[in-house]
Order: C-alpha cells, then sequence, then structure tokens
C-alpha cells in the first residue's frame, strides 16, 4: 500500500507544472553555480600556485646575509583551497589567503575574497550551497504543502479512509513519494558535480568518500523538511494556512536562526576587539624577554643561568654566540605570548560553537551548514588548525636561523657582521599542510550528526501523529 501511494503522489508531483518549472530552475541554478565556482576556483588555485612558487623563489634567491636579517625578511604560508569547497566555499573568503612568517610576530591571514567584493555581496553569492541550503528547502516546502489538505478539499481523504488505508501507510507513501522527487533533482546534479570536480587538474586527490557524505547530509535535510511539510500539511485545515505556516517554518529555521544563534554567540561571547589584543600582547611583551635588548633584567637573567650552565665565567667562554642564543630564547617567549591570547581567541571560539551547538536544536538548517562546511573543510575549525600548522611551521623556522647564528659564530662585535651562505635558505623546507582528517571531522562534528538525525527522528513523528489526527 504504502509503495502505491508513493508512485501515486511521485506521479502528480512529476505531472505538475509548479513542480516542472520550479525544478527546472533549480537544477539550472544549480548547475550554473557549480560551474562559475569551478571556474572561480580554478583561477583562484593557479594564482595561488603561482603565488606560492614566486615567494618560494625570492625566498631561495635571498642574498648572504645574517639569519636574523633573513628571519625578518620573513615568507608566506598559503592556505590550499580543496576540491568540495566548489561546493560550499564557507567562510573561506572571510578568513584570508595567506600568513605572512616573520620574527617576534603571528599574524593573521589576510587577502580576504570579500574585501574585493562590492555592497551587493551582502545580498549573498550564486554558490551550490546556498541553492542546496536556501532553495531546495523552499521547493519542498511548495511541492509539498497541500499534500493532505488538497485531499480533504477535494474529498477524497473520506474515500482513502473507507477503504480502510492505515493513516500511517498514507503519511509514509506521501512522504516517500514527494522525497523521491527530491532525489532526483538532486543527486544527477551530485554526479555531473563529481564529474566536474574529478577533472579539475592540481586540486589534490578527489575523495568520492567526502562528496557521498556530504550528499547524504542533504538528503537527510531534504528528508526533514519533507517530513515537516507534510506534517503541518496533515494538521492544517486548507491548503492557505499550510503554505503560510510551512513560509513561517522556512524562514524561521533558515533566515531567522542563524542570525539569532550568531547574535546570541557575539552577546554571551564576545571576541575582544583587535585593538584589545593587540595591546595585551604588547603588554606581555614589554614584561618579558626581549632578544634585541641584551640589557634588560631578563636578558641578565639569562645570561647569568646560562653562564651557570656552562661553567664558564663570561659569554665570551660559551661555545655559541649568545647573541642568537638571545635572539632564539626571546623568539620563544614571543611565542609563549602569542600562543596564550590565541588559546583565549579559541577557547571564545569554542564558546560560541557551542551555542550554535544548542541554537541547532531548534532548527535542522544549522547543522547541516556545520556539517556541509566540515566537510568541504570550508570551515572555521579547518582555518585555525591552518592558522596553528602555519605559526608551529614560523617557530621552526626562527629556530633554524637563529641557531644557525649562534652555533656559526662567537660572542663578539664582528659576529653581527657575519653572513649565512645562501645554501642556508634551502635547509628551510616549503610549508606543507595537511588538513584534519575526516575522522577527527566526523569526531568534531559527532553533535551536529546526532542533531540533525534528532530531527529527523523528529519529524517523522510529528507526520505519524499528525496523520493519524487527520
Amino acid at each position: 500500500m504504502i509503495r502505491r501511494i508513493a508512485t501515486k503522489e511521485f506521479t502528480e508531483i512529476l505531472r505538475e507544472g509548479r513542480f516542472q518549472v520550479a525544478a527546472i530552475i533549480t537544477i539550472a541554478l544549480l548547475l550554473i553555480s557549480v560551474v562559475i565556482s569551478r571556474s572561480y576556483y580554478v583561477a583562484v588555485n593557479e594564482q595561488h600556485a603561482q603565488a606560492r612558487q614566486v615567494e618560494r623563489a625570492l625566498w631561495l634567491n635571498q642574498e648572504a646575509k645574517n639569519p636574523h636579517s633573513a628571519a625578518h625578511y620573513g615568507t608566506y604560508a598559503f592556505k590550499p583551497k580543496y576540491l568540495l569547497a566548489l561546493l560550499d566555499p564557507g567562510v573561506d573568503k572571510y578568513t584570508g589567503i595567506s600568513i605572512y612568517l616573520e620574527a617576534h610576530r603571528r599574524n593573521e591571514a589576510q587577502y580576504m575574497a570579500a574585501q574585493d567584493q562590492t555592497g551587493l555581496a551582502r545580498f549573498g553569492d550564486l554558490t551550490p550551497d546556498f541553492i542546496l541550503l536556501f532553495i531546495i528547502p523552499l521547493l519542498i516546502v511548495l511541492m509539498g504543502f497541500n499534500a493532505f489538505t488538497r485531499e480533504r478539499e477535494q474529498g477524497t481523504l473520506a474515500l482513502l479512509k473507507s477503504q480502510g488505508v492505515l493513516p500511517s501507510n498514507l503519511a509514509f507513501g506521501k512522504w516517500l513519494g514527494s522525497y523521491l522527487a527530491i532525489v532526483l533533482l538532486v543527486v544527477p546534479v551530485f554526479i555531473i558535480s563529481a564529474i566536474l570536480l574529478a577533472l579539475v587538474k592540481d586540486f589534490g586527490p578527489f575523495n568520492i568518500g567526502a562528496l557521498l557524505l556530504l550528499l547524504l547530509v542533504y538528503l537527510v535535510y531534504y528528508a526533514i523538511f519533507t517530513g515537516l511539510t507534510l506534517t503541518v500539511s496533515a494538521g492544517s485545515k486548507n491548503s492557505g494556512v499550510a503554505l503560510v505556516t510551512m513560509l513561517a517554518v522556512w524562514m524561521v529555521s533558515v533566515l531567522g536562526m542563524p542570525k539569532v544563534a550568531s547574535n546570541l554567540a557575539d552577546a554571551l561571547y564576545p571576541y575582544p576587539t583587535r585593538q584589545a589584543f593587540e595591546a595585551g600582547v604588547n603588554d606581555d611583551k614589554k614584561r618579558g624577554l626581549n632578544g634585541h635588548e641584551p640589557w634588560s633584567e631578563e636578558a641578565k637573567a639569562l645570561e647569568k643561568a646560562v653562564l651557570v650552565e656552562y661553567k664558564v665565567d663570561s659569554v665570551q667562554q660559551l661555545p655559541f654566540n649568545f647573541d642568537g642564543y638571545l635572539m632564539q630564547k626571546g623568539e620563544e617567549h614571543d611565542a609563549e605570548i602569542y600562543y596564550k591570547h590565541y588559546a583565549l581567541l579559541r577557547q571564545q571560539f569554542e564558546n560560541q560553537t557551542n551555542v550554535y551547538r544548542l541554537s541547532a536544536i531548534l532548527s535542522p538548517f544549522l547543522p547541516t551548514r556545520f556539517l556541509s562546511m566540515g566537510i568541504a573543510r570550508s570551515d572555521y575549525q579547518t582555518h585555525w588548525h591552518f592558522a596553528d600548522a602555519a605559526e608551529k611551521y614560523r617557530v621552526s623556522m626562527m629556530d633554524k636561523l637563529n641557531m644557525t647564528f649562534a652555533k656559526s659564530t662567537t660572542y663578539s662585535a664582528e659576529a653581527r657582521n657575519w653572513k649565512a651562505d645562501p645554501s642556508l635558505w634551502k635547509q628551510i623546507p616549503p610549508f606543507e599542510y595537511e588538513p584534519p582528517t575526516y575522522a577527527t571531522l566526523l569526531q568534531q562534528q559527532t553533535s551536529n550528526l546526532l542533531i540533525l538525525l534528532g530531527w529527523l527522528g523528529l519529524s517523522f513523528l510529528g507526520l505519524i501523529y499528525a496523520a493519524k489526527k487527520v
């Protein structure tokens, strides 16, 4: 019986001009957005590759100089882009694409794409995730709001009841027929996207498993909206009430709740301003070891401890240049300060993330949004991971340069004029970044997965209950 009802519902939906027009427009927008995103990311990826090559060449082609001067010259760490970011760019355009690595300072990612956009960008970009997250749920509402009310208005509901059709069979049959229409619309687009993604060169290996996981998340999301739409339809007196109610549900869950959650997180756990953050870092630096101030109390205390450790009477008797050693210790002290203050930022980020997770209980949009960005590796978690990896690389690079200077010279006035051979620059490997594994991703997204599945179960329970009340 469920199969027959589903077949009938599926056939009626496909024959409706409303669905045909909406499906054609939606598929066209999806394909156009995928093609546009692919072209954009291919161009951006080529620019990133060229920038990496140029920066590496500039680093390697430095003339002979003091290693600490090379540390101040610095280089760049470029954030890689991933294939699935073509489908969901997430926060990439707001987080920057590269980090300048230099001595004594941890810098933020810069050159954000959003900085180059006009004021019209606030209305949203035509990207696949916009269609998948916002438009298709609206299509589900427009397609299924009258699934039950139509039967009531046409008088066929009483006929179905007289034939002994169980409410649960009627509900699941209608749900399955409506849902299959959405699957028929979405799956081919993902197949085409997989082909287009697989043809993109120099983007790293294409992970079909990640794409299937992304598809599964969206299919669960659409299953929830299908269940909610049919629940409202079953509980409404007429089609007009059902349509208005579901449009309100769509607006609140898709448009309203993300903004409410964002404002609530900012109100409860605000980030410090850039000025306050920099002031805190600078205050800690002033009270600590500075590698360029050998006359400071902290530097004198370090000098005394080193002399005791090596059992000598002066820095001239040390087997290394104390100036280089002092600069490295100052670098390590600065790195600890940045670690401390960025840990505070990370804690605020985690607190805000917890607010979002709690808010996700009130809307299926939020867990889907976070899962989609996480799978596409275009979320804030991945960006934080990249920034931490870049900082680890910077600290390692500074250690190599400073300690080379310390070990290659002795403490003297002439030592500061010592220049390292350019072969030293080759000993520092280029920055390579490995993102978190998908196992780590799923562990981080456990709450969102559970909430999304909870919404799925709730939508089914609501549908069964509303169908029994028909």
